[in-house]
């Protein structure tokens, strides 16, 4: 792949390095602590948008991977096909078009919020849909065989014997997946929803300070860190289990 010249440049300016200069301009968090009360309350739309949509995505998600393992052709042609489309579009692009676009057509959001937490579920579901599919079919077939010759129908053995082992499994992956949609959530910014990331930036606009933004990176971080920790802890005691 040819790359211009151009792009590989890089001016250093030794010169230019001024640690007071830095403090006073990202790492002021007095600045951060006179607005707490902002930065609090977006970072509380933050959790709640992700949150909602991890629950929602789920119920959407394993209805999908439902229909892609048990249903009708044509059923599962159109579970693949939503999976494809929102996953294989960018969730900026989907946002965009739920908020921007869908009023063309004579469907408005008139809250922020809702049209946030609709594009981050729709979004989530097409992930969680493929994780749910691969947990169900990495479940013995001799599960569902012994299920059967025990009495109980297709739906009572996915339900009571499949559908809780294969959760188990996916309970690792899922949490990765919440840890995205944490970071995701950032996305909705662009349609005017005061979370987290929108929250700093105007504050940063308004003091001509950057500290807002290290504020906010921190509580990403803070939210998503342990989660990852507790995914890879998951994952560990599952493959313990496993073997």
């Amino acid at each position: 792949m040819y790359i211009p010249p151009a792009l590989l440049q890089v001016e250093i300016d030794p010169g230019a390095f001024n640690p007071q200069r830095i403090v006073e301009n990202y790492l002021n968090f007095q600045l951060v602590f006179q607005n707490m009360d902002v930065i609090f309350a977006a970072f509380l739309v933050t959790i709640s948008l992700a949150l909602l949509a991890e629950v929602i995505g789920i119920v959407i998600g394993l209805v999908l991977a439902l229909i892609r393992v048990s249903a009708p052709k044509a059923l599962q042609l159109l579970s693949q096909a939503y999976v494809d489309v929102f996953r294989g579009s960018p969730l900026l692009v989907q946002i965009t078009i739920l908020y921007f676009t869908l009023p063309l057509i004579g469907i408005r959001f008139t809250s922020l919020f809702f049209a946030g937490l609709a594009a981050l579920s729709l979004n989530g579901a097409a992930y969680v849909a493929e994780i749910f599919r691969a947990g169900i079919q990495s479940i013995d077939k001799g599960q569902m065989e012994a299920a059967r010759a025990s009495g109980l129908s297709y739906v009572q053995a996915m339900r009571y014997v499949i559908i809780p082992q294969a959760f188990r499994r996916v309970i690792p992956p899922l949490t990765n997946e919440f840890v995205a949609l944490v970071k995701d959530t950032s996305l909705v910014s662009v349609i005017g929803l005061a979370e987290l990331l929108r929250a700093a930036r105007v504050l940063q606009s308004a003091t001509f300070n950057g500290t807002p933004l290290i504020a906010a990176a921190l509580l990403y971080l803070a939210v998503c860190v342990p989660l990852i920790y507790l995914a890879n802890a998951l994952d560990r005691r599952l493959n313990r289990r496993v073997a």
